[in-house]
């Protein structure tokens, strides 16, 4: 009987330990909104109210010497009307090749398509969530700006506008801009 009251105590303490050293701050839950991403949604240049589908399109990253970094996971030769596009939080410019008609051939070699470049700025606020979460990174005064170096004669992207002056990236409800073409 004593050895069934020792073993019932320890049995208590622990349940009671486990219950108050675990807080709801330890996991973050799945919903919980981290750093969104810049959503993009396409429209037909000529009749700007329906959405047109970018075919065959491929987006690929560009690094801060111009180097592409590779295609987005979801990106390379679809079609696709929106466009979900994560933004750097280490820097206040993310660049993006977008390559309109793309396809490769037997040897994975690129084989045509028409390229524009898209240059998104921002300013960076970091804003803590919890413990567990982190942070979450939320971009202020957001600006894309197609062809920025002037280079590019055939672009495919007629425009990229938004509703706001002060665009900002705080979640992923909605989309943040409209690309005509």
């Amino acid at each position: 009987m004593r050895y069934f009251k020792w073993y019932t105590l320890c049995l208590i303490f622990v349940l009671v330990a486990t219950q108050v050293s675990c807080e709801r701050d330890d996991l973050c839950p799945a919903s919980t909104q981290t750093t969104a991403r810049l959503i993009i949604d396409a429209f037909d240049v000529s009749a700007q109210d329906e959405s047109k589908s970018i075919v065959r399109l491929r987006v690929e990253g560009v690094d801060d010497n111009g180097e592409g970094i590779g295609a987005l996971e979801g990106f390379n030769a679809q079609t696709t009307s929106r466009l979900v596009l994560p933004l750097r939080t280490d820097s206040n410019v993310t660049t993006y090749r977008l390559h309109l008609d793309y396809s490769e051939d037997e040897d994975g070699n690129p084989n045509g398509g028409n390229q524009d470049i898209i240059t998104v700025t921002y300013i960076t606020e970091d804003v803590f969530i919890s413990r567990a979460c982190g942070f979450s990174t939320i971009y202020n005064n957001v600006q894309i700006e197609v062809n920025a170096d002037g280079t590019d004669d055939d672009l495919w992207i007629r425009s990229i506008r938004t509703e706001n002056d002060n665009q900002i990236v705080e979640n992923e409800a909605e989309a943040h801009f409209t690309l005509l073409h």
